[in-house]
Formats: C-alpha cells, sequence, structure tokens
C-alpha cells in the first residue's frame, strides 16, 4: 500500500533539494536545500543501517541541483513553480528500504523520466519507508514547464498502484479525499466527529451481534441504517435522522463489508447473545410515567423565557448539558456529535442573557449597533495614534498609550460579541435540526408501541 501526493514549489530550487538531503528538517520551499535533504545519507534506522538511497534520474545525484539550475537557465525559466516535491510512502513493515527506493526510482522513470530531471530519495525518519521526488518543473528538451494538474496526480497515483501490485504489495481500493485539517485532529483526539460515532457505534454492535440481522438492530437502536447487501457495490450507513449516506470504506478498512463480518464471526456466543439480549431489553420502548410537583404560588407572576432563551435553554437540556446536576445524555448521533461545539454554545447563550437577545431581529440590531460603534472606536484610536506620532511629553505619552490600549481592549470585544452573534444566525436550523432529530430518537426509544398503547387504554 502505497500513499502519493504531489506540490509545487514556488520560491527557489535549493531548499527543496536541501529537504530531500535532511530529513529531520522541516519542508522548505527551496530547491537546493530540498535536494540537500534528499542527499543526507548520515540519518539512520538503528545502528549503522542507513535511512537513505538517493538516485538521479536524467540527472547525476550529486550535481542535481546545479543540473537542474541549468536547465532552467537554459530555458529563461527560473522563476515560477521552480520544481515539483512529491512523495510515495508505504505501509509499515510491508517493503524493505532496498525494494522501497527500487520501485520509487521506476515510478519516477515511468512517471517523468522521459522528459525531466528528477531526484528520487528513500527516507526511514519518519517510521516508514517513504520516497521523496524532486521533479524540476522545467522540461529539459523543449523547455515547457510540467502542468501539474489533476490528470497528472492521478496519473502517478495509478502508476505507483501498478507497480505495488506487481510487487504484491497492498493497494488502497477506494482513495479517500483531503480530510479538513480541524475535523482530521479532531478525530485524532476521540472527539465526537460524525465518523468517530459512527465506529464507536459499529464496534459496541459487532461486540453483541452473531448475525446481521442483529448487528442491524443494534445498530438502529443506536440511530443508525446500515446496508450491507452484497448486491450493492459499496455498504453504506446513514443516521436515521440523515438522508446521505456514508461508504463504509470512510471509515477505514476494518468497518468495510468484509471487515464487519469477519470481526462478527470472532465473537464468543454465549456472551454475544447475553449482551444482545441486555441492550435489547434496555432499549425496548416503555412508558414513562411523568412526575408530579406542587407548586404554590401563581403562574402568572413567573417570569416567561420566549424565543432565542427558550430554544437554547431546551437545546443544552436536550444536550445534557443542563441542568448541571442532572445531566442526561443524548442519544440521536446528530446530538453527540454537537457536544464538540459546546464552549460555543455556551458563548451563545452568555451573549443571548447578557444583551437580552429574545429573537433573531434583536441580534441582527445587536449587530448592526456593534458595526456602528467598532468605527467610532476605531476613529478614536486612529486620533490616538496621530497624537502619539507628535507627543514629545513622556507622561501624555504614557497617558495616550493607556487610552489607545482601553480602545483596542473594545474593539477585540465589539468584534468577539459580533462572531458569536453572527454564529447564532448561522447555528439557529441546525440547533432546530438537532432538537428535532433528538426527539425522533427519543420517541423511537421510549415511546410505547402501538400494541402498547391498546393495552394501556384497555387498563383505563
Amino acid at each position: 500500500m502505497a500513499v502519493t501526493k504531489i506540490w509545487a514549489i514556488k520560491d527557489s530550487l535549493s531548499r527543496v533539494v536541501d529537504y530531500a538531503a535532511n530529513p529531520d528538517k522541516t519542508i522548505y520551499s527551496d530547491l537546493q536545500k530540498i535536494i540537500h535533504y534528499a542527499e543526507n545519507g548520515e540519518k539512520t534506522v538503528s545502528g549503522d543501517e542507513k535511512a537513505c538511497f538517493v538516485t538521479g534520474v536524467n540527472c547525476n545525484a550529486d550535481t542535481a541541483y546545479e543540473e537542474m539550475h541549468a536547465v532552467q537557465k537554459r530555458f529563461n525559466k527560473v522563476g515560477g513553480n521552480v520544481a515539483y516535491h512529491a512523495y510515495q510512502s508505504f505501509k509499515t513493515g510491508e517493503v524493505t528500504p532496498e525494494q522501497c527506493h527500487r520501485i520509487g526510482v521506476q515510478l519516477a522513470k515511468d512517471m517523468w523520466g522521459a522528459d525531466y530531471q528528477v531526484l528520487v530519495a528513500t527516507h526511514f525518519n519518519t517510521g516508514t519507508y517513504h520516497n521523496h521526488f524532486v521533479i524540476n518543473s522545467v522540461n529539459m528538451w523543449t523547455g515547457k514547464k510540467f502542468d501539474c494538474n489533476k490528470k497528472a496526480y492521478y496519473k502517478f497515483r495509478d502508476l505507483s498502484d501498478k507497480l505495488c501490485e506487481k510487487e504484491q504489495l497492498t493497494v488502497i481500493k477506494n482513495p479517500s479525499g483531503k480530510t479538513p485539517r480541524s475535523l482530521y485532529f479532531a478525530e485524532k483526539r476521540g472527539e465526537p466527529t460524525k465518523y468517530n460515532l459512527m465506529r464507536i457505534a459499529i464496534d459496541y454492535a459487532i461486540s453483541i451481534s452473531l448475525n446481521q440481522a442483529q448487528f442491524r438492530k443494534a445498530l438502529e437502536k443506536q440511530g443508525y441504517i446500515i446496508n450491507l447487501d452484497p448486491r450493492l457495490k459499496y455498504a453504506t450507513i446513514r443516521s436515521v435522522n440523515d438522508t446521505k449516506n456514508t461508504r463504509l470504506y470512510h471509515l477505514g478498512e476494518q468497518y468495510d463489508r468484509e471487515g464487519i463480518f469477519n470481526r462478527m464471526r470472532e465473537n464468543d456466543v454465549w456472551i454475544a447473545s447475553e449482551k444482545y439480549s441486555v441492550y435489547i431489553q434496555s432499549t425496548k420502548p416503555k412508558t414513562i410515567q411523568p412526575k408530579k410537583y406542587v407548586f404554590k404560588s401563581s403562574f402568572s407572576k413567573t417570569k416567561k423565557i420566549t424565543e432565542l432563551k427558550a430554544l437554547y435553554l431546551y437545546y443544552c437540556y436536550r444536550l445534557g448539558y443542563l441542568p448541571k446536576k442532572n445531566q442526561r445524555k443524548p442519544l440521536s448521533p446528530e446530538m453527540k456529535q454537537a457536544w464538540r461545539k459546546i464552549d460555543k454554545i455556551s458563548n451563545q447563550v452568555r451573549l443571548i442573557s447578557k444583551h437580552n437577545l429574545n429573537d433573531i431581529i434583536d441580534v441582527e440590531n445587536f449587530i448592526s449597533s456593534n458595526n456602528k460603534q467598532i468605527i467610532i472606536v476605531k476613529q478614536q484610536r486612529d486620533k490616538i495614534y496621530n497624537k502619539l506620532r507628535r507627543c514629545k511629553d513622556t507622561d501624555k505619552i504614557s497617558s495616550l498609550k493607556s487610552d489607545r490600549d482601553v480602545c483596542s481592549d473594545t474593539l477585540k470585544r465589539l468584534r468577539t460579541d459580533n462572531r458569536v452573534a453572527k454564529s447564532i444566525l448561522n447555528d439557529i436550523d441546525e440547533i432546530k435540526s438537532n432538537i428535532e432529530s433528538e426527539i425522533n430518537i427519543q420517541h423511537q426509544r421510549f415511546s410505547p408501541t402501538k400494541q402498547k398503547r391498546r393495552e394501556l387504554e384497555y387498563d383505563r
């Protein structure tokens, strides 16, 4: 299995070469340094084992920078994208250093060998064998620059997969797209993201199931619908409140159709059966008798909470954030995922309470008022800056700086309030949708069935 990527180097050739020659350095965009990175053979895996093999394709590894730069000067193309940096990373323990380098050199020849100069370097500094490719952006025969478009990337990836298949290495069947940075690190931290919640639900369903029927039912109780139909190309999963399916391979190999079946077969029959029975019994619809309270006063005198305040308080209750001493856990995947934004929700509630924002119109007026104040405070601060430039008196300078800092703090507060207020406007629809999703799950879990309702009516 090999993962591939290509990106452009825009400022100079030297740092790219340096990066390829020195694995411990950060990624620069200068070709000479990246070539130096690729040529550094001092890095070791353990003991005297070399962690770096370097080969030049259409150039000498020792003089790669000079030869590439000479081609650029010949065609007067030393600016713009001076080079491209690519890598090919293999699954840990799947290849030897020599095999990794051999595949990398062949890939460079297949992809660029006829027209471009390429430096291929094999490293092991990250714990897995991987190849770096430093590609001169200028064609050594025509002077035409390499067009690194999507078609070129897919060709690079396909050639890499073919070489892996030829070497009998694993190949990623369904390559995933680029994951947003915030989501990537949230998943790394184990936060309740969409995919992480799906993985948790599937893991639990597998642990208590012995067949597909039990597995589907266990997932449905957790708020998910799964489709493992072998006639379909991809197995999918979605929330019961959602209309868009997620292909299981996006969650990882062990969560695809075959991976789920294989893990289910490993279950102990008696333990899984017992767990499944207990879980199904605990999630059976039940009638909840409402509690009775005695209120010694008049409701006409109580302060009513309406509009935004009511919506957010109810949302916090459904999330399990309120009341503090009696927290409840949300059941729907959407509400579980919303816990990632609990700090943002808290800030919104504080702003609504502090400025008595009752509805959307109040929020919009609040933003408009803040914008006017921001303009006024900025003008005041600009005047202070002008006075500071001309002022010679030390005491007055200190006073002006103090006034300037007050203006800066005020601007910071106003802009923060505006940002929170705008997030309220953007999140209203999502909040209402999440509440509806949670209510649907609650009704499925705790409302009596049709038969049970008839029995209750008959008992009366």
